[in-house]
């Protein structure tokens, strides 16, 4: 039987320096886990965008630290942990590596493989160190990423509580069965390989630790450590007034049925120092993957962005990152619904989804909370995959995350080309697919005069235009086709997303948000534009010189310099008479402005 760490130690008192050496050592052990995996990792998901998670957790799956990598793989992995703890019991030992990427046990979605190692010291089950990653391919219908599939089962290779490593012995046999259903077994291995290796050096160091600090007093500091976050969680919800405060929006479709929208409500409750999300009122779940899993998609997405609000570090600086910030905060989600799906529904795209919910959270809280929230963003991924075969007739597979944009916020404009909320995954450089795919990205580059104008301007989005040189298929796990962005407090909306096939043909296509497989032939091409962001505040009011250096810049046309900031420009120079008089006219003409814009 395995033995827990005594509770009874959390009564013992222990100084705030010793708390903070080990706070900081922690934090230090689950950055080092990820410099290991994205420096040994094969695939680009992981090895340059850096879509991957690592930390330490206690021995019930409390996160006492994580790496500054992606929210998304982060926030799931107590979820992970409690779903194999559910399943092999005390069936744990030293130099196990214990798999689970079921999205009904915790998982975010099948391809983010959690491994996680049992950590034990003196004979005593003391933590874990778990590391996740996206992955290449795990099988199933579609390679890379799939939309419209009928359940869960097509999704892949689904695991839980399986050993791939049992008391430090490789299962053999299990890596021959991942070799033996996925499309990129070269580099879904190596790069399961850097999650061990990860997860290796993680509990090394963590028993280290407590050879130089005591067990007892590093399990002091960690309940200490969880314990300060939730003061500081409460603390700052505390500040904001008790109240039901709602936001509502819609996905597209659901992937297949392409004239039905989804609605998306969110209602948040404040009573005193604790927080509710409640998102019962919206879709029913789907027939496709466009569902979200409850614990590993819809509240690692929720409580990553109440942890952007009230723990910014514009807010309050130097916050430990831990369980302790959860604690005050209850996530509802009906069963049935798009966000809490019945199994064997699919949930292999769920980004969009949650990044919604993430972005109504905003908009419900804004006009409580103004100095931490911005207007709205892009709010959503442009996830999209190609394959195809190459000359030995085996599959090459690319994933690539297109970044997004911010709102514009109180001080400052929209931060451009940046992933949304609960995404952090960094560019995926052209030279990484023109040297390894048989694809060429054609352009690559803001998408300019397309934030909502402001005060403080809304973000730009990105434009990605990639080329087939081979024949070959593409998944979009996309989204916001159909909504803009919304702008705060006289702020314009921003602008939606778009997919076009052949964009420098003489017949271009416009595709739809989600692409399900869909074929291109040799020389074919497909032009991505990712939202750009809302504006916050009065157009009217930003600073003329401000105008005139984003239409320098080309981040601002001259005709919407004119139209939306009433600035008229002369060559290189503004002509503040005329844009006085420009002023003047537009502030007659249009009324008392709203407070949100769409």
């Amino acid at each position: 039987m395995l033995s827990t760490p005594n509770n009874s130690l959390t009564k013992t008192k222990i100084d705030p320096v010793t708390v903070q050496v080990i706070g900081g050592a922690l934090k230090t052990i689950a950055k080092e886990m990820a410099h290991v995996m994205y420096r040994m990792a094969y695939s680009s998901l992981i090895r340059e965008s850096e879509d991957l998670g690592a930390g330490i957790f206690d021995a019930a799956g409390n996160t006492l630290a994580e790496a500054d990598s992606t929210p998304m793989q982060l926030g799931c992995l107590p979820g992970y942990i409690r779903g194999f703890q559910a399943v092999i019991g005390d069936n744990q030992h030293p130099g196990d590596i214990i798999w689970n990427n079921d999205p009904y046990a915790g998982a975010s979605h099948s391809p983010d493989v959690a491994l996680c190692q049992p950590i034990f010291y003196q004979g005593e089950l003391v933590g874990y160190s778990g590391a996740t990653a996206h992955h290449l391919d795990m099988g199933g219908a579609q390679p890379g990423l799939m939309v419209d599939v009928p359940d869960v089962f097509a999704e892949g290779l689904i695991l839980n509580g399986v050993k791939l490593y049992d008391k430090g012995v490789r299962n053999e046999t299990l890596f021959e069965v991942i070799r033996q259903n996925v499309r990129t077994p070269f580099q879904v291995i190596g790069d399961l390989e850097a999650q061990v290796a990860a997860c290796r050096l993680g509990a090394r160091r963590y028993i280290e630790l407590m050879d130089k600090y005591g067990k007892e007093t590093v399990l002091l500091a960690n309940e200490e450590l969880m314990n300060y976050t939730e003061r500081i969680m409460r603390s700052q919800i505390a500040k904001i007034p008790d109240g039901v405060y709602e936001a509502e929006s819609w996905l597209d479709d659901d992937g297949r049925h392409l004239d039905k929208r989804l609605p998306v409500h969110v209602q948040v409750t404040i009573k005193g120092e604790e927080l509710e999300v409640d998102v019962s009122k919206s879709s029913d779940q789907v027939s496709t993957a466009f569902n979200s899993a409850y614990s590993g998609a819809l509240c690692v997405s929720t409580h990553s962005v109440l942890r952007s609000i009230f723990m910014d570090t514009d807010v309050i600086d130097d916050v430990p990152v831990n369980e302790g910030a959860f604690r005050p905060i209850t996530i509802k989600a009906r069963k049935g619904c798009i966000f809490n799906p019945i199994k064997p529904a699919a949930t292999f795209s769920r980004a969009n989804q949650v990044n919604t919910v993430a972005d109504l959270i905003i908009k419900a809280l804004a006009p409580v909370a103004p100095k931490q929230t911005c207007a709205g963003s892009s709010a959503n991924i442009q996830f999209a995959s190609y394959a195809g075969l190459d000359e030995n007739n085996e599959y090459w597979v690319y994933i690539e995350v297109n970044e997004g944009s911010y709102g514009g916020r109180p001080g400052k404009d929209g931060l451009d080309a940046v992933d949304f909320s609960s995404w952090n995954t960094m560019n995926n450089p052209i030279e990484d697919l023109d040297m390894h795919i048989p694809m060429v990205c054609e352009q690559y580059e803001l998408r300019e005069d397309t934030g909502g104008a402001g005060r403080y301007r809304g973000g730009l989005g990105i434009v990605r235009w990639n080329r087939f040189i081979t024949d070959g298929f593409m998944t979009m796990e996309g989204d916001k086709h159909t909504v803009r962005p919304w702008g705060y407090k006289g702020g314009l909306p921003g602008t939606p997303a778009n997919l076009i096939k052949n964009p420098d043909s003489e017949n271009p296509e416009f595709l739809t948000s989600k692409l399900n497989g869909y074929r291109f032939g040799a020389g074919e091409s497909v032009l991505i534009l990712v939202p750009s962001s809302g504006g916050y505040g009065d157009p009217l009011e930003r600073p003329e010189e401000q105008v005139l250096e984003d239409v320098l810049d080309g981040i601002v046309s001259r005709e919407t310099a004119y139209r939306d900031y009433g600035v008229v420009l002369i060559g290189r120079k503004v002509d503040s008479k005329a844009t006085k008089k420009r002023r003047e006219e537009i502030h007659g003409t249009r009324g008392e402005l709203p407070l949100y814009s769409h």
